[in-house]
């Protein structure tokens, strides 16, 4: 019973380096095998070549014609040109700076994505390593009721205890023993899952130890510095500005475009020669195109005022739920380190001073008792890595 008591204590208090760093190169290692991530890089790697694509100016073109006279004493003529066109808005690299604030959202796309990823591994880790402590505990009760299994095997051979009493302590082994083979399944599960996020690679993490984050004391002094690391909102900012200079690259497309070049003639006798200037005035083809990107602008505005209340509220909520779960499980340590009559439950079942059932209905409000403060412990701990994911 005492060892029950200081597994509890050394997992509820006990915070090793090696834990932490044990968790963190789990992530680690899914951060550099997951397959996802691996072709969401790719796929933004494309994405950014494609919005390179198309901001440059355009082919200069080279044009020669040969012309036969008819009738044929007048001779042939050959013509030769080559003309290159200009558009202020490539020129003045308005094209270039749109094309950089695109993939500048392909990135923090990429990041939103990473971070979702990374999320989902963290929670699995803090459940495998939840049911690897509820396992390490259930260890320790299996090993106690297979003793008074065969205590009482004993003394029913003896005589002093009837098959029911016997029957009783049987049971209660086999509720263990049940206990342990649903963890393990459990723990098969969630092995699997980490597995598939590591790329199919396995994962080791037979920690029964959690890190525990310290929650902010004030929550709107953390949040400025949350909101700053958030790849969502900083995704949403950066469509502003990038619809901002849409807008303005949207107006220059409205500027007339030039061209300009050599170009020579010749036929018998003589050869002209010179410059060519062109002007192209777009009259149709860039209509709505401003008011397009001045709407865009708009909805980006309004998306990004949602999307700030929406993670204000969010994260305020898993704040206090973390706050009071936090406070919950350290109530749970609190109980579970001055609280316990385990060695007096056994002492007074061994004297005889109370009954077989009794013990079990007594031993059985401890167990529950350290099973919810696991639980409490578990459920702060996801909390807590959803709430501070930006730190991922």
């Amino acid at each position: 019973m005492k060892t029950i008591i200081l597994t509890i204590g050394v997992f509820f208090i006990s915070l090793t380096l090696n834990a932490q760093t044990t968790a963190k190169s789990v992530l680690a290692s899914i951060e550099e095998n997951n397959t996802t991530l691996k072709s969401l890089r790719e796929t933004a790697e494309a994405q950014k070549l494609e919005n390179k694509t198309g901001i440059f100016l355009d082919n200069p073109e080279i044009g020669f014609n040969y012309l036969w006279g008819n009738p044929t004493n007048i001779g042939n003529r050959t013509d030769f040109s080559a003309t290159q066109s200009f558009d202020i808005p490539t020129i003045t690299g308005m094209k270039s700076s749109v094309a950089n604030g695109k993939n500048n959202l392909v990135e923090w796309q990429y990041k939103s994505d990473r971070m979702n990823i990374l999320l989902e591994a963290k929670q699995y880790c803090i459940e495998l390593i939840y049911y690897n402590a509820l396992k390490k505990e259930l260890d320790v009760r299996l090993q106690h009721a297979e003793t008074i299994a065969a205590g009482y095997k004993e003394r029913m051979d003896r005589g002093d205890v009837s098959l029911i009493e016997y029957n009783k302590v049987n049971l209660n082994l086999s509720t263990v023993q049940g206990e342990i083979s649903r963890i393990e399944v459990e723990r098969n599960a969630l092995l699997s899952q980490l597995k598939r996020l590591n790329g199919g690679i396995d994962v080791a993490l037979p920690d029964t130890q959690f890190n525990e984050g310290e929650l902010p004391l004030n929550f709107d002094d953390w949040y400025i510095q949350a909101e700053e690391k958030n790849p969502v909102l900083a995704y949403v900012k950066q469509e502003i500005e990038v619809g901002k200079k849409q807008v303005s690259l949207s107006k220059a497309m409205g500027l007339p475009s030039f061209s300009a070049g050599y170009m020579s003639e010749k036929v018998v006798g003589e050869r002209y020669q010179g410059i060519t200037l062109g002007i192209s005035i777009p009259l149709w083809e860039n209509k709505n195109r401003v008011k397009q990107a001045k709407a865009a602008v708009k909805a980006a505005e309004s998306k990004q005022t949602d999307s700030k209340q929406q993670f204000y509220s969010q994260l305020q909520i898993l704040y206090k739920r973390a706050l009071g779960l936090k406070t919950t499980a350290e109530t749970y340590r609190k109980s579970l380190l001055t609280v316990n009559n385990t060695d007096l439950l056994k002492k007074a079942l061994d004297a005889g001073e109370i009954s077989l059932l009794e013990y079990i209905v007594e031993i059985g409000l401890y167990y529950d008792t350290v099973n919810q403060a696991l639980e409490a412990e578990k459920e702060y701990q996801l909390s807590f890595a959803e709430l501070s994911a930006v730190e991922l």
